[in-house]
C-alpha cells in the first residue's frame, strides 16, 4: 500500500479532527439515544423565507450571482446590521460567504502570515486554531475562567500580547458557555486592542441570541475599532436556516478586497437560491427572531433549574442556546463522563475539552432542542450522576 504521509501536507497530518465528531459517532449506533449535542435550531427555517427561495427556482434564478453576493442581498445585510446594532458598512465592504465558517477561514488566511500569532480565547469554537496552524501562523490560546463569567479580561488579553500578535479573535456570544460581553466589558479590551495596533475577528453568529439585561453590542462600533475589525455573522442561528450554507462578513475595504479575492477563486460565489431566501430573512424576519428567542429563553430556564436540581453547578449563559456546567466534583474527565454518560443512559452531550484545554470539567449541552427532549434529557442525567455520588 502506497505510503500517503509523502503525500499529505505536513501541516495538515498535525490538524487534530474535531473532538466533537467522536460522539456522534457513537450516537449513530445507538437506536434509542438522546442528543443535547448539536449546535442548530430545532425550529424550520420561517415558510416566507423558504417561499422566496421557492419562487427564485420557479423563476429560474439559478445562475451564479456576482463573486461578492446578489448586490440586493449585500445592501439588505447593510441595513440590517445598522438597524439592530448601529454599524454601517457599504454593499462594497461587505462578502456573502457559504456559511460563517467560510468567512473566518478567508478572515484568517488573508490576515495570518507564517509565525504571526492569534489569540484565542478558550474554551471556543473548535475551528480558530486548526485553520490559524494550516496558515503557518501560531494559536495563542488564553484560559477564559468561570468565575470571571468565561469573559475575555484585559489583563488575560494583555498578559498574552508578545510582538508577534497580530489577530485576536473575539467569539461573544459564546458557543460553547453562553457567554456574552457588554459594551463596557468589550471597551476595555478594545483599549488593549489599540494600544497593541492589533486586529479583530468577530465572530458575532449568535448575536440575535441574547436573553440578559444587555443587548448585544458588536466590537466593531467601538471608537477606533471598526477600521481594525471584520464581523463574521449569518443566517444559520438568527433565522434557523442552518442547512442553507449562508454567512456575511464585512471590514475595512483592503481587507474585504483580499477576502473577496480569495473567495473567488476557492468558491465563485454563495449559493444563488439561499441568497434570495436571505434577502427575504433580513427583510421581514424580525418577528421570525423575536419567536425564537422568546421559545430559546424559555428553554434555557428549564434547563438550567433541571441542572441544578439534579445536584450540577453551571452558571447562568446569557446568549447562545448552551449551557456549560461543571462536573468537576464528580472526579471524572469531561470525556469520561460524556462516555459514561452516552454509554449507560443513551444520552449525547459534548466533553468541555472538544472546545480547548480550558474547557476540561465542562460539558456542554445544547438546549436548541424540544422542552420534551430537554426533560428526558435531564432525567436520564439525573440517573447517570446518582450512580457518581
Amino acid at each position: 500500500m502506497k505510503d500517503y504521509s509523502n503525500v499529505i501536507s505536513s501541516r495538515m497530518q498535525g490538524i487534530r479532527p474535531s473532538g466533537i465528531r467522536k460522539y456522534f459517532d457513537l450516537l449513530e449506533t445507538m437506536d434509542d439515544a438522546l442528543t443535547l449535542g448539536v449546535g442548530q435550531p430545532d425550529f424550520e427555517t420561517p415558510w416566507h423565507i423558504s417561499q422566496a427561495a421557492v419562487t427564485a427556482l420557479q423563476k429560474g434564478k439559478t445562475f451564479y450571482t456576482g463573486n461578492a453576493g446578489l448586490h440586493e442581498l449585500r445592501a439588505e445585510v447593510c441595513r440590517y446590521l445598522h438597524r439592530r446594532f448601529g454599524l454601517t458598512y457599504e454593499p462594497a465592504q461587505t462578502l456573502i460567504t457559504v456559511g460563517g465558517s467560510e468567512a473566518i477561514d478567508l478572515c484568517i488566511r488573508v490576515l495570518v502570515d507564517q509565525g504571526d500569532e492569534v489569540i484565542i480565547p478558550q474554551p471556543s469554537f473548535v475551528c480558530y486554531g486548526p485553520l490559524t496552524e494550516v496558515c503557518g501562523g501560531k494559536p495563542v490560546y488564553v484560559g477564559l475562567r468561570e468565575e470571571d463569567r468565561f469573559k475575555l479580561t484585559p489583563e488575560i488579553l494583555e498578559k498574552a500580547i508578545t510582538p508577534r500578535t497580530k489577530l485576536v479573535v473575539v467569539p461573544f456570544p459564546s458557543n460553547p458557555t453562553g457567554a456574552i460581553m457588554t459594551r463596557e466589558e468589550l471597551e476595555a479590551i478594545s483599549r488593549v486592542i489599540i494600544k497593541h495596533d492589533l486586529f479583530v475577528l468577530s465572530d458575532e453568529i449568535y448575536a440575535e441570541l441574547n436573553y440578559g439585561t444587555h443587548p448585544h453590542v458588536s466590537i466593531a462600533s467601538l471608537p477606533g475599532m471598526k477600521e481594525r475589525t471584520v464581523v463574521v455573522n449569518g443566517f444559520s442561528k438568527a433565522y434557523a436556516m442552518t442547512g442553507w450554507r449562508l454567512g456575511f462578513c464585512c471590514g475595512p475595504q483592503p481587507v474585504m478586497t483580499e477576502m473577496l479575492k480569495l473567495h473567488q477563486y476557492g468558491i465563485m460565489c454563495a449559493p444563488t437560491i439561499s441568497q434570495y431566501g436571505a434577502v427575504e430573512a433580513l427583510r421581514n424576519g424580525d418577528e421570525d427572531i423575536a419567536y425564537m428567542v422568546n421559545d430559546y429563553n424559555e428553554r434555557r430556564r428549564l434547563i438550567l433549574a433541571g441542572l441544578r436540581s439534579i445536584g450540577m453547578d453551571c452558571f447562568e449563559p446569557e446568549g447562545a442556546f448552551y449551557v456549560f456546567p461543571s462536573i468537576q466534583k464528580f472526579g471524572l474527565s469531561s470525556e469520561e463522563f460524556c462516555e459514561g454518560l452516552l454509554r449507560s443512559e443513551r444520552l449525547a452531550v459534548v466533553p468541555g475539552n472538544s472546545f480547548g484545554e480550558n474547557g476540561e470539567g465542562f460539558i456542554r449541552l445544547c438546549y436548541a432542542y424540544s422542552i420534551d427532549t430537554i426533560t428526558k434529557a435531564l432525567d436520564r442525567m439525573g440517573r447517570f450522576i446518582s450512580t457518581l455520588k
